[in-house]
């Protein structure tokens, strides 16, 4: 394995690779990785006083000389294991060359026979008996497990080379980190086998190699002077292999306060290395927003490719409409307030530029989402559109009838449930169901009077706490998962295509997700709001039940549900909403509001799956 470097960020391994990965368990053995791997694990056995080091040799101090040679004796005898059966390193037997299957080719070629030092086969032999035995095997076990416990991130350096990789280099690179998998898991099965002499009667396939893989390289991306100096040597991705279901396990699982716009351009201080910074050039909607985040989020980073699609190179080389700092250091963001989660209009290059501070309490996807949102809504506002914070899709029903459906309303109001339930309790009606946007989008009034909407998002970051089986998206296999044992756990999944976020759908429901109010006679499951200053209210308002997916409780307001760029904006954007509600209601529009009780106990199911089916009976109708 080519590494050029590898770091332990946390819960994080992230491998720097300029080449090859492993192909072949005695290759893996002998990697700087593993090695590191093995030592990493002994240290946190030493911090345990666990009872496996005395029969292994490792009770010495672990700085002493005799200490660091028990460690090296230890990490041959594994690699030799790979090979050899632990009496027949302790007999000091010769390895035979052991047949291999290198990643991307389909000829057998042998492998490297494992030749122990001295001191490993003195090891091997003191460790013949019943209980040295069970130790070997139970520190195996136990290493095994501890890997697998890290989320592990590969990353190329370079495209594939012009040899064996020139026709589909990038599938030549998935089926590597494919293969990587599968030699980790070889390897491991091979020591226990050669340590205990028994076969497993049980194989569990679990993805053992690297949980992502990237390739990022330098781009010629145009940035005004004063940010290429900054952002230029930053590697943009270009490639995203996931492993999912991926389950991560961020520093924190709620976000508070706003995002403020500062008249200071918070990169002017910043200097990003290259080694330890990368850019996801986001597509978000129509717009670019190169987000850049520091490795010790590479997790959170990476989990945009379930989100936003990774722009073309075409887009790339066109430049962005605004860039992001996810992880800038704390001592230079400071200077701008107690809540460094800033942005700045640079009027000057008609950039937007933003910044999050790299700390553990902004380590949630939600200030990385919300974040590049906010700058799409602040530059959708610029170019005339109104951006709305709603669910909204496109539904075809069998017997003809079509409609779009936008729903507005704060996190965890019901939109998206609602949504999911629609399409489990109308399966038997619905010809095709087409997500616009699952979260944030814009409003465009066209020349013909139409209100058309837009999405941002290919994918969906949804509460876990209010799905039942009945709402799953169908797709939980693509998914990767926050937080699962805590409140607001959350999963990012692909729900769509940029195609349906693009297209410009006419609304035809225009409704706000309450989720604080019960049903009665005087307040129905659907109700019409009759003139536009009636409905500039009850969506100025944004009135929400919180949910625990910030720091906020009880029965919150915020402007039009929208607290990302609008309030900032707020002249601008009242002009905007005057005009889309005008135009809907003079297209004969439902306005209104669907009341979904999300907020209201014991109603987290029957709330949405009620306001599904009244929606599906008016598309009927």
């Amino acid at each position: 394995m080519q590494v050029k470097r590898s770091f332990k960020e946390g819960n994080q391994i992230i491998i720097h690779t300029d080449g090859a990965i492993c192909s072949t368990t005695a290759e893996l053995s002998a990697s700087a990785v593993f090695q590191g791997a093995v030592r990493l694990y002994l240290t946190q056995l030493r911090r345990q006083e666990s009872p496996l080091l005395a029969p292994l040799g490792l009770s010495d101090a672990p700085s002493t000389t005799q200490a660091c040679d028990a460690e090296s004796d230890l990490i041959s005898l594994l690699s030799a294991l790979g090979a050899q059966t632990l009496d027949e390193v302790a007999g000091g037997v010769p390895s035979a060359p052991v047949a291999e299957t290198p990643a991307g080719s389909g000829e057998m070629d042998p492998a490297e026979p494992q030749c122990a030092t001295p001191g490993a086969r003195r090891l091997a032999a003191g460790l013949l008996n019943p209980a040295g035995r069970r130790a070997l095997y139970e520190f195996a076990e136990g290493l095994y497990d501890y890997w697998r416990a890290f989320d592990r991130f590969m990353i190329l350096h370079s495209p594939p080379g012009p040899t064996g990789w020139e026709r589909r280099p990038y599938r030549a690179f998935n089926s590597t980190i494919e293969s990587l998998t599968h030699t980790v898991r070889s390897y491991y099965r091979d020591v226990c086998e050669n340590i205990t002499g028994n076969h497993p009667r049980i194989y569990r396939q679990v993805a053992a190699g690297c949980d992502v893989g990237l390739i990022a390289v330098h781009v010629d991306c145009p940035l005004p002077p004063v940010y290429q100096e900054t952002l230029g040597a930053v590697p943009f991705i270009r490639h995203v292999w996931i492993a999912p279901p991926m389950i991560i396990d961020p520093p924190t699982n709620t976000r508070t306060g706003q995002f403020q716009r500062v008249d200071r351009n918070p990169l002017a201080d910043l200097r990003l290395s290259s080694q330890e910074w990368l850019c996801y050039p986001a597509a978000v909607g129509p717009l670019l927003i190169n987000t850049y985040f520091h490795q010790s989020f590479i997790g959170l980073g990476c989990s945009l490719a379930n989100l936003f699609e990774l722009a073309s190179d075409e887009q790339v080389a066109a430049g962005p409409d605004a860039v992001f700092v996810y992880g800038a250091a704390p001592e230079t963001m400071w200077q701008l307030g107690d809540l460094p989660t800033v942005f700045h209009d640079d009027e000057e290059t008609g950039l937007l530029a933003a910044a999050i501070s790299a700390e553990d309490r902004f380590g949630y996807f939600g200030y990385l989402k919300k974040m590049i949102l906010t700058l799409h809504n602040i530059v959708a506002m610029k170019r005339g559109l109104m951006p709305f914070h709603g669910a909204m899709v496109r539904v075809v029903l069998k017997s003809g009838q079509e409609a779009t459906v936008l729903i507005l309303g704060d996190t965890a109001t019901g939109k998206s449930e609602s949504l999911e339930a629609f399409r489990s309790l109308g399966s038997e009606f619905i010809r095709d169901m087409r997500i616009v946007a699952d979260d944030m989008g814009s409003l465009e009034v066209d020349d013909e009077g139409r209100v058309l909407g837009y999405g941002t998002e290919i994918g969906a970051f949804v509460r876990l706490d209010d799905l039942g089986g009945g709402y799953a998206f169908g797709q939980i296999d693509r998914a990767v998962i926050m937080s699962p044992q805590k409140v607001n756990a959350r999963v990012v999944l692909p729900v769509t295509t940029l195609h349906d976020v693009l297209q410009g759908y006419p609304v035809d429901f225009l409704l706000y997700a309450n989720n604080y109010e019960a049903v009665d006679a005087e307040r129905p499951v659907v109700e019409r709001l009759e003139t536009v200053d009636q409905a500039l209210d009850v969506f100025r308002a944004g009135a929400a039940m919180a949910k625990g997916t910030t720091t906020a409780t009880g029965l919150v307001h915020s402007y039009f549900a929208n607290i990302f760029g609008p309030p900032q904006y707020r002249d601008l954007h009242e002009s905007l909403a005057q005009r889309v509600f005008e135009a809907a209601f003079a297209r004969g529009i439902f306005v209104g509001q669907l009341r979904t009780r999300l907020g209201v106990p014991g109603m987290e199911m029957q709330g949405p799956q009620e306001a599904a089916r009244v929606l599906l009976e008016m598309i009927s109708a």
